[in-house]
């Protein structure tokens, strides 16, 4: 076997919480060696003393890192405000990057990232785990070779309640900017749920490393919860092929649903209903039936693969050209609307312990699962408190690089 490649693991706590447990967990495993962590605040690490333990080196910022050490692989876990500058960072010092999703903030973000990736001529993967699946991966291949002919129409909803814990985890969460005015946008189209909006642009992209470019785009967004940006969102895209997209997504829903998608095609409809080990099971108009295996792959798996992609020289399936169609959508439904409309006053009600409160709109499930029943906005079928944005041309959105 292999030299193990060494890995310098950003952001310790949050989701970098998972990481942690699953490098601990296989320590003597052969293809990677953790010889970093970067935290400012590393006591959020629920594992912190087993990682000390281990006699690894924690610093406060990825610069302090590099003038003490390098590595062959850095692996970001950071809030979104830091995606671009950190992957930045490492590929000014010659190392490969594997990027939490989402992409960045904003597309001049992603126009630097590009940039940056290009000089070094180092790999940068994005952390949508969907895409490095099997089930993705089959799907997506036979998208490619025409075997569903023509996609027609991709639909998609995520209603996953939040409580006021979420919101108070951080100083950016629910946020259009962070304290020091960088662009957050954070959102469940940009974080939470960000993987759905993700994975219908990415199985229509062109190439396996690829997705296919929105062109307009109409979004409705909505919050009942005490923040900044959107809890709820309803969008229409259609790509430059001209195929209709629809997500549909909350945090403040009374009950869980979803993810549940249908991909229509001219020859097979897919469909998904989330559950344990659940698949994705393609439908054909001549009678037959094919399950591409679950999406829902170990969150260390982008790691495996993403570490085979460096040591190989290796292409990533999902690097920053396959992760821009999102980020794009994300700009875009902030500028469709003029301004977040509050649910009424009237339908939010609030339950629970002071901490863990939870904020929920009376029928939203009911209304969101109508309009994903029916292709339809929330302004579209009539709701009360909907109110329609306005198409948003993504074509004249350029990437600087």
């Amino acid at each position: 076997m292999s030299k193990p490649l060494s890995l310098a693991l950003v952001g310790l706590g949050g989701y970098g919480n998972g990481y942690v447990s699953a490098l601990l967990d296989h320590w003597d495993r052969g293809d990677v060696r953790l010889i970093a962590g970067v935290d400012p605040m590393p006591t959020t690490c629920a594992r912190l003393a087993e990682v000390q333990a281990r006699q690894v080196p924690i610093y406060p910022s990825l610069d302090a890192f590099f003038k003490d050490a390098t590595a062959d692989l850095v692996l970001i876990c950071s809030p979104i405000q830091y995606h671009a500058s950190q992957t930045c960072l490492a590929l000014n010092h010659g190392v490969n990057v594997l990027c939490e999703k989402p992409l960045c903030a904003t597309l001049d973000d992603a126009g630097e990232m590009l940039s940056a990736r290009d000089r070094a001529g180092k790999l940068v993967a994005i952390g949508y785990q969907w895409s490095y699946s099997k089930a993705i991966g089959e799907l997506k291949a036979d998208i490619l070779a025409g075997k569903l002919a023509r996609p027609r129409r991709l639909k998609c909803i995520a209603l996953w309640p939040r409580d006021e814990s979420y919101y108070t985890r951080n100083g950016w969460a629910g946020a259009k900017q962070d304290a020091q005015g960088r662009w957050v946008l954070d959102s469940p189209v940009n974080n939470a749920c960000a993987h759905q909006l993700h994975n219908m642009l990415y199985v229509l992209g062109p190439q396996t490393d690829r997705s296919a470019k929105p062109a307009r785009l109409t979004a409705e967004l909505y919050r009942a919860n005490n923040i900044g940006n959107y809890d709820t969102a309803a969008i229409r895209c259609f790509t430059s092929d001209g195929v209709e997209l629809m997500f549909i997504t909350s945090h403040a829903t009374a009950h869980s649903h979803g993810p549940v998608f249908e991909y229509e095609f001219d020859n097979a409809t897919m469909r998904f209903h989330d559950g344990p080990a659940a698949p994705i099971v393609a439908k054909f108009k001549n009678g037959g039936e094919r399950n591409y295996g679950t999406p829902m792959e170990p969150r260390d798996h982008k790691l495996s693969l993403t570490l085979t992609h460096v040591r190989e020289g290796m292409p990533t399936p999902c690097g920053i050209e396959a992760a821009v169609s999102h980020t794009q959508c994300v700009w875009a439904a902030q500028q469709s609307v003029a301004e977040i409309t509050p649910f009424p006053r009237e339908r939010v009600r609030v339950t629970g312990e002071p901490g863990h409160r939870k904020t929920t709109v009376e029928g939203l499930s009911e209304t969101l699962t109508r309009c994903y029943d029916e292709w339809k906005l929330p302004s579209e079928i009539g709701a009360g408190w909907g109110q329609p944005g306005r198409e948003v041309h993504i074509d004249g959105m350029l990437i600087n690089k």
